[in-house]
């Protein structure tokens, strides 16, 4: 099955020591440290149902798939993003799981609601930085096709009143998140910074929000590499897979 899936310009590459198969464009988007630190995150409960906005190759989702849920439905605007997800999908055997939808997230209607909605949107404002040669990298990275409020205007429509939204998101646009998250009527619930080394800025944060706001709980920080240069100890077990939310 494996060979039958992967092109010639696409890598097979594991995550989770193995548990995961991961098919990835060579020279297109290829995803990053982001992709576990939300997975990891995340908290999910066997009943609940998840909406993705903005798939990609599906890669979250994939790693999503070692923790509780009923399903996953997994949108995304680009073709050739979309047939990676759809074919990483199969690869992992989670075709009962997780559902592609090829689609703009800005136009999805699905007719119910989620427990649980999660992304990771493009980070770079509209009008901002440099364009990649890979159109693929870019419609990623840069709000071509959507904004964060267009990403927010999306959970405030399809998140359950009782539901949690997950996101990561660059420690220098937190600003312009607070600011879109509350204008769409949701509120801090934990927040976590993402710190390349102990005692350097953050560059990223993790977070959950809501609709009821509730006394907001800020996490330790997450450091990527310790004094050597290596990968933490919490990375590592990130990277490999843990799960602590484990239902009894």
């Amino acid at each position: 099955m494996t060979s039958h899936l992967k092109r010639v310009d696409e890598t097979l590459d594991t995550f989770y020591t193995g548990r995961i198969l991961v098919l990835q464009s060579k020279k297109g988007f290829r995803f990053s440290v982001d992709a576990p630190l939300l997975a990891d995150f995340m908290e999910t409960k066997s009943s609940d149902e998840l909406l993705e906005l903005g798939t990609g190759n599906g890669i979250i989702s994939l790693l999503l798939s070692i923790k509780p849920f009923k399903h996953i439905t997994a949108v995304e605007i680009q073709e050739s993003l979309s047939d990676l997800a759809k074919r990483n999908i199969k690869l992992n055997s989670l075709e009962g799981r997780i559902f592609l939808v090829e689609k703009d997230l800005r136009e999805f209607d699905p007719g119910n609601k989620f427990d649980i909605i999660f992304s990771n949107p493009p980070y770079i404002k509209k009008g901002t930085g440099h364009l990649s040669p890979s159109v693929e990298k870019s419609v990623a990275k840069h709000e071509l096709t959507c904004t964060l409020d267009d990403v927010m205007n999306k959970v405030h429509d399809l998140l359950k009143k009782d539901g949690r939204a997950y996101f990561i998101y660059p420690e220098k646009r937190k600003r312009d998140f607070f600011e879109i998250m509350e204008k769409h009527g949701l509120s801090l619930r934990k927040y976590r910074q993402v710190l390349p080394r102990k005692k350097k800025p953050a560059n990223l944060f993790l977070i959950e929000c809501g609709f009821f706001p509730q006394k907001p709980m800020e996490l330790p920080p997450f450091i990527l590499y310790n004094e050597s240069g290596e990968y933490s100890e919490e990375a590592n077990k990130i990277f490999s897979g843990r799960v602590l939310n484990v239902e009894e």
